[in-house]
């Protein structure tokens, strides 16, 4: 049979796909015609669910290339050696728009890398910004119902996230990076990335290290201007998407430098932020960037549902050497992301041709809705067994991690919300300034209770008194005298 013969799923032949079977010239329809059937079952389910969190996103495929070993601080085979190379895919993404969102709006982008290496698949789950709204993940659910619908309008709702905001001061460093320019990047080309979390790195001799990665693009930061922004969302929404589909394919294949920071595990205990809160950065002269590596985006997908809407990422999903921190957001992270996939793509998502490591995998894992290679034949389906099947190494384990203390429900002990803040504004050209303030100001006006308005300027001042001072003015309020 010809390859052009269209066929059913199953391989069979179609002799009608322009006519449906009826009883009869005007019919009705015929419930034996399976392929009428098939066509309209299937195509109700084109849409897994979307996710809840980065459902518009674009992906590429590319190579990470090591150009400084780095095998004294971990023993992840990937980053051993100069001149090393890992295939990997990424997916670039807002946070809160749904799959037919505009790209060009004011929201963090996601920057998730999958890296297939000879020891199974790392997965560096970060964003665009180097920190996040909260620290906490029991706080997510409720900080993204924020950034959705209201349930009674079906409108985003400005009340609702700058009131979660204003009651949540550990927000306020991502909220002065997301206002400012680098809150609309002007491609995904032309932005860093960021793990954001701490991480673990653990040598061949057991010894660790805390580690923060960072991305930098090779094309330079550049950003929109909101004016341009708000016209593009309307003329094109899928300009990120276009833009970056168009310079792989035509040659300008973009490329980032990955730099670490790494902080001795003992510090951890004496820096004066806390280093496992993601609302905060480290000082980069007290902890400088070292060079890892090169990663180039040199391929387009062929297909974009199978490679990246199916594409699923995890920051749990590590390589030895490689390893978790006590960062509260990430531990929960760590659950999170994988059992969306369960729910979203389904049981065996990772053994999709997006996901599927390539190095052998050996699991005791079986059935599951989709299960669609050989299940695990006939062989052994439990461990421990006497059957000769895949066994633990434990030169794999992750390395020990003291604890102490009691288990209770605790805040960090860090609660300066304001230094890092007030640090990044004072970066900040007058004219820079002045344009953050003016997209506060436009962000904040909707708002309905005059309240939670206060409250943020109140955040904004004890950052910089200039800062809570531009703002209120521009919403025609005093800094309360609180402050």
């Amino acid at each position: 049979m010809s390859k052009n013969n269209l066929t059913t799923s199953w391989g069979a032949p179609v002799g009608d796909n322009q006519n449906s079977q009826t009883a009869g010239h005007r019919g009705p329809t015929l419930i034996q015609d399976v392929h009428l059937l098939e066509k309209l079952a299937h195509f109700n389910r084109e849409r897994v669910p979307e996710r809840v969190v980065h459902a518009k996103g674009a992906g590429a495929h590319g190579y990470f290339e090591v150009t400084n070993d780095v095998s004294k601080y971990t023993k992840a085979n990937f980053l051993s050696g100069v001149g090393k190379r890992t295939p990997m895919f990424i997916r670039f993404s807002t946070v809160a728009g749904e799959l037919g969102s505009a790209d060009t709006v004011r929201d963090p982008r996601g920057f998730a890398v999958k890296f297939y290496t000879e020891e199974g698949n790392y997965d560096l789950v970060g964003n665009n910004t180097p920190v996040f709204f909260i620290r906490d993940a029991i706080k997510f659910p409720d900080f993204i119902h924020t950034q959705k619908r209201d349930p009674k309008t079906h409108l985003k709702n400005p009340t609702a996230v700058w009131d979660f905001w204003s009651l949540s001061p550990e927000s306020l460093h991502q909220v002065t990076i997301l206002m400012s320019d680098r809150g609309i990047p002007a491609t995904l080309r032309h932005q860093h990335g960021f793990g954001s979390h701490t991480f673990k790195w653990v040598n061949q001799q057991g010894e660790g290290v805390w580690v923060k990665y960072h991305f930098k693009t090779e094309q330079g930061i550049k950003n929109l201007d909101v004016e341009l922004a708000a016209k593009l969302a309307g003329e094109n929404p899928d300009y990120h998407t276009e833009d970056l589909f168009n310079a792989i394919e035509n040659g300008d294949f973009p490329a980032w430098k990955l730099y670490v920071q790494i902080m001795p595990m003992e510090d951890a205990n004496t820096y004066r932020f806390d280093p496992f809160d993601v609302t905060k950065v480290w000082s980069q002269k007290d902890y400088p960037l070292i060079e890892v590596g090169r990663m180039v985006l040199d391929r387009n997908p062929e297909n974009y549902f199978a490679e990246v809407e199916q594409a699923t990422f995890s920051p749990g999903a590590f390589v030895p050497g490689i390893e978790a921190s006590p960062d509260k957001m990430l531990q929960g992270r760590l659950f999170a992301y994988s059992d969306a996939h369960r729910y979203r793509v389904g049981a065996n998502h990772n053994a999709l041709p997006i996901n599927r490591p390539q190095s052998p995998v050996n699991t005791y894992q079986r059935d599951g809705q989709m299960r669609f290679d050989g299940n695990g034949g006939g062989s052994v389906y439990y461990e421990p067994n006497s059957f000769g099947g895949p066994k633990e190494t434990p030169e794999n384990k992750p390395a020990a991690l003291a604890v102490s203390g009691f288990a209770d429900s605790v805040a960090y002990d860090h609660n300066d919300h304001y230094t890092q803040a007030g640090d990044l504004y004072r970066l900040m050209s007058e004219e820079e300034r002045a344009r953050l303030v003016d997209n506060i100001v436009g962000a904040m006006k909707p708002v309905t209770i005059e309240e939670i308005k206060l409250r943020q300027i109140q955040h904004f001042y004890k950052a910089d008194p200039e800062y809570g001072t531009r703002v209120a003015a521009g919403l025609g309020l005093a800094v309360p005298q609180e402050v």
